[in-house]
C-alpha cells in the first residue's frame, strides 16, 4: 500500500503470537511495519521477524517489481525488526546495509557477521541521498535499545520513527495495514500506552532528548515499527509522549490495586471504591484484581492518574506474589509523582503496608498518606473510619 508516490508499506499483521515479548498479551495482535523508498536509489526500511519472513519479502517484490534494493536501513536490533537481516542480505548481496556502529555489533552476535563488506555505519546528523529523497539520521539511543536510530525523510516530511510511537494492535480486516486510515482512526491511547509504559518507561529522560530533536523538525507523518502510520492531529501522540516520558500524570484520576487471598481486602477495596465514588462522582477510577489482571494494563493505569492505592496481604511475613510483581514492574518503568494510599490485612502480624512502602522507595517523588487501613483478618468498624480517612485524603 502507498504512503505517497514513492514510500511503500511492505509490513505484517501478526494474529498468531499471544504474548509479545513474551510478556504482554495482544488479544489484538501487533503490526510489524516496514517501508520501501523507491527513488533513484532504492531504500527499505526494517526488517521483521523470521515467522514473517516468507510474507514480507512477497510484500517487497510487489513493490519492487524486479528491481534490487540500494540500501536497507536498520533502525533498531531486536528481533521482531532484525531477525530476516540475514535472510535479507543473502537475497539481495549487492545492497549496503546502513545502521549504526553499535548496531554492526550486535549483527555479528545474531547473525555471526557484521556485513564489513558492505555496511554503512552512520550517526546522528550524517544523511543519504536517495535522489529526490535526503534521509536524515537522528540518534535515539537507549528508546529503548542503545543502537536505535530514527531517520527523517526531508521530502516527505516523515520520521521513520523505530520503536516510537508504537502500539499494540494489528487490522482484522483483510487487506487493511498500518497504513489504512481506518485503523490510525482506531482508539490508539490505551494500547500505545501500555505499550510504552512496559517496554520504553525506563527511559523517559532519553524520550525528552528525542523530542527536543523532532521538535526542530517538520513532521507531517509519523511512520513507527508498531501500529498505525500517523498522519492526523500529531500533536495529540507528541503530547502524550511528552507526560509519558515526563513521568507527568495524563489526568486526575485513581487507580486502585489489589490482591485478595480469602475476600476480605476484596471486601475493604470495594467499601473503598463505594466511599470515593461518594465523595469524589467526577474522579475516574479504574480497579484490578492484581491475581487476575493483565499486568501491563494496571501498570499503565497507575502512570496514567495521579493517585494509586495498593492493598494486598501479608504472606509470609511480606506480600503477596502477585503484588511484589506489580510493583516490579512499576520499579522497571521508573515510576514516580504520585500520590499512594495503603492498605494491608494480616491476620497476626500486618506488616504489608511497611513492606510495599519499603519496596517503593526507589521510587522519586512519591507523597503517601498519612492514613493506613490495617486490618486483622476481616473488616471492622475502626478499619471503616480508616477507610473514610483515607477517602478524605485521596479525594
Amino acid at each position: 500500500m502507498s504512503m505517497s508516490n514513492d514510500i511503500k508499506y511492505i509490513g505484517v499483521n501478526d494474529h498468531v503470537t499471544d504474548l509479545f515479548e513474551s510478556q504482554y498479551p495482544i488479544k489484538t495482535g501487533v503490526t510489524y511495519n516496514s517501508y520501501v523508498v523507491m527513488d533513484e536509489k532504492i531504500a527499505v526500511f526494517d526488517t521483521v521477524g523470521e515467522d514473517f519472513a516468507d510474507e514480507w519479502f512477497a510484500n517487497m517484490d510487489k513493490v519492487l517489481e524486479g528491481k534490487t534494493p540500494d540500501y536497507l536501513i536498520v533502525q533498531h536490533m531486536e528481533p521482531d525488526h532484525s531477525a530476516s537481516i540475514d535472510l535479507f542480505a543473502k537475497k539481495f548481496p549487492e545492497t549496503t546495509i546502513v545502521s549504526s556502529a553499535p548496531a554492526f555489533n550486535m549483527m555479528k552476535q545474531f547473525f555471526g557477521c557484521g556485513y564489513e563488506d558492505r555496511k554503512m555505519a552512520v550517526k546522528e546528523g550524517d544523511s543519504l541521498n536517495l535522489g529526490k529523497h535526503e534521509l536524515c539520521f537522528i540518534s535515539a539511543s537507549m528508546v529503548h535499545w542503545p543502537e536505535v536510530t530514527m531517520t527523517y525523510d526531508k521530502t516527505d516530511k516523515i520520521l521513520f520513527s523505530a520503536d516510537g510511537f508504537g502500539r499494540f494492535g494489528a487490522p482484522l480486516k483483510d487487506g487493511c495495514c498500518a497504513v489504512s486510515p481506518e485503523f490510525e482512526d482506531e482508539p490508539w491511547a490505551d494500547d500505545a500506552r501500555r505499550y510504552y509504559i512496559g517496554i520504553v518507561g525506563k527511559y523517559g529522560v532519553q524520550v525528552q532528548n528525542v523530542l527536543k530533536k523532532a521538535a526542530g523538525l517538520e513532521i507531517e507523518t509519523i511512520c513507527p515499527l508498531h501500529g498505525p502510520v500517523l498522519t492526523k492531529d500529531l500533536g495529540k501522540y507528541i503530547d502524550f509522549y511528552d507526560k509519558w516520558s515526563s513521568y507527568t500524570a495524563e489526568e486526575s484520576g485513581i487507580t486502585v490495586c489489589y490482591s485478595s487471598v480469602y475476600g476480605h481486602t476484596k471486601a475493604a477495596v470495594m467499601t473503598l471504591i463505594d466511599e470515593l465514588k461518594a465523595a469524589a462522582p467526577d474522579t475516574p477510577i479504574a480497579c484490578f484484581d492484581l491475581a487476575r489482571c493483565d499486568v501491563s494494563e494496571a501498570v499503565a493505569s497507575a502512570f496514567r492518574y495521579d493517585r494509586l492505592v495498593l492493598a494486598t496481604t501479608t504472606y509470609n511475613m511480606d506480600i503477596f506474589p502477585c503484588m511484589k510483581d506489580f510493583i516490579n514492574h512499576m520499579l522497571a518503568s521508573n515510576f514516580q509523582n504520585k500520590k499512594i494510599g495503603l492498605m494491608e490485612n494480616g491476620t497476626w502480624a500486618p506488616k504489608a503496608a511497611a513492606v510495599m512502602k519499603e519496596l517503593m522507595e526507589k521510587c522519586p517523588n512519591l507523597t503517601y498518606c498519612d492514613t493506613i487501613v490495617s486490618i486483622k483478618s476481616a473488616m471492622n468498624d475502626a478499619n471503616r473510619d480508616q477507610i473514610k480517612a483515607l477517602v478524605a485524603e485521596l479525594a
